[in-house]
């Protein structure tokens, strides 16, 4: 079952449910955090709950998104208790690429490989580990909170101080932490991890910097497991037209890491497991238009779709004007 949150013609919020090529409005419901604690508090799915409420009318789900009324699909009333996370290095590339990236790898004198390749290896020898065992942690970063997540449709706002505004095609675990501290996991959806990748370039300890932008979400959640096999398209368009576009990968299949053990590395950390608080954690990704030397302009269309979500995530690019930040002694 695939969920989306928008708002009606009258500014109402609504949740809707796909069934089959359509979407139906579930019934008396406003988001989908309402429905992932009552399927705590019910000790049940949230399939379950849908099913529950039931469905009612058609919803023109497709009409929505073009007039602005999508909205991602996790959200809650108070956006510091969202956190933006995110981890990389994660995949192993497209599956043409994938032996020859083995090679490489595995060929290096250890002494010889950077960083980023050393923590890959680690990765590709113990990011999928024996049930029951812990695998190596990834690398992870911290992307803001609930005021850079940004809806379907909506412009991702670049910095004036950047040097670069980059998407990058993910795949988003989205969770919320239960009344005794335990993470459950609502679903995954489509992100655009929304990067300065010529300010990280500069130097990697910029990594932290380049991460603080917005990220964007959805359309659709898929409740239950990920794919194995997630394949998608990423692309730039620029007065309509396609600048840029590559496929990507995603899902186990494609990874160094299993979810499973991104999730422990995430969760491990008490502060991270505080009732009531929402997470929107990012898995990585093997794709950039950096990486082919595109730059994104003002008014760019950033799209990314994988059959297996439904509608496209797209955002226009917007860059902000400069603004002065006055520091104030108390």
């Amino acid at each position: 079952m695939n969920l989306v949150q928008l708002t009606n013609a009258n500014g109402k919020r609504q949740v809707a449910a796909r069934v089959g090529e359509e979407f139906r409005h579930v019934k008396r419901t406003r988001s989908v955090l309402e429905l992932a604690h009552a399927a705590i508090d019910a000790k049940a799915g949230i399939a379950e709950i849908v099913e529950k409420r039931g469905l009612g009318k058609r919803i023109d789900v497709a009409a929505a998104y073009a007039e602005g009324r999508l909205l991602p699909p996790i959200d809650t009333h108070d956006s510091a208790h969202i956190h933006l996370t995110g981890t990389g290095l994660t995949h192993l590339g497209s599956a043409a690429t994938r032996d020859a990236m083995h090679r490489k790898v595995g060929d290096a004198e250890e002494e010889k490989l950077t960083d980023s390749m050393k923590m890959f290896r680690m990765g590709l020898e113990n990011g999928k580990p024996k049930k029951g065992a812990t695998g190596v942690q990834p690398e992870w970063f911290y992307k803001g909170n609930g005021s850079m997540l940004t809806g379907p449709g909506q412009p991702l706002v670049s910095p004036a101080f950047a040097d670069d505004a980059g998407e990058e095609p993910e795949i988003a675990g989205i969770y919320v932490i239960g009344p005794d501290g335990s993470p459950f996991r609502i679903g995954f959806a489509l992100a655009n991890e929304f990067s300065d990748h010529v300010m990280e370039r500069v130097n990697y300890l910029y990594l932290a910097h380049s991460k603080l932008r917005p990220c964007s979400l959805g359309p659709e959640l898929i409740l239950g497991d990920l794919p194995s096999d997630v394949r998608g398209a990423s692309r730039i368009l620029r007065k309509n037209k396609t600048l840029w576009e590559k496929p990507f990968l995603s899902g186990e299949d494609n990874m160094s890491h299993t979810i499973a053990n991104l999730e422990h590395h995430h969760f491990k950390y008490a502060v991270f497991r505080q009732p009531g608080d929402v997470h929107v954690h990012m898995f990585g990704t093997a794709t950039l238009s950096f990486a082919d030397g595109v730059k994104a302009e003002n008014g760019d269309v950033f799209e990314i779709e994988a059959p297996a979500f439904g509608l496209p995530l797209r955002n226009p690019l917007k860059i902000e004007k400069p603004a002065k930040v006055k520091i104030t002694t108390l």
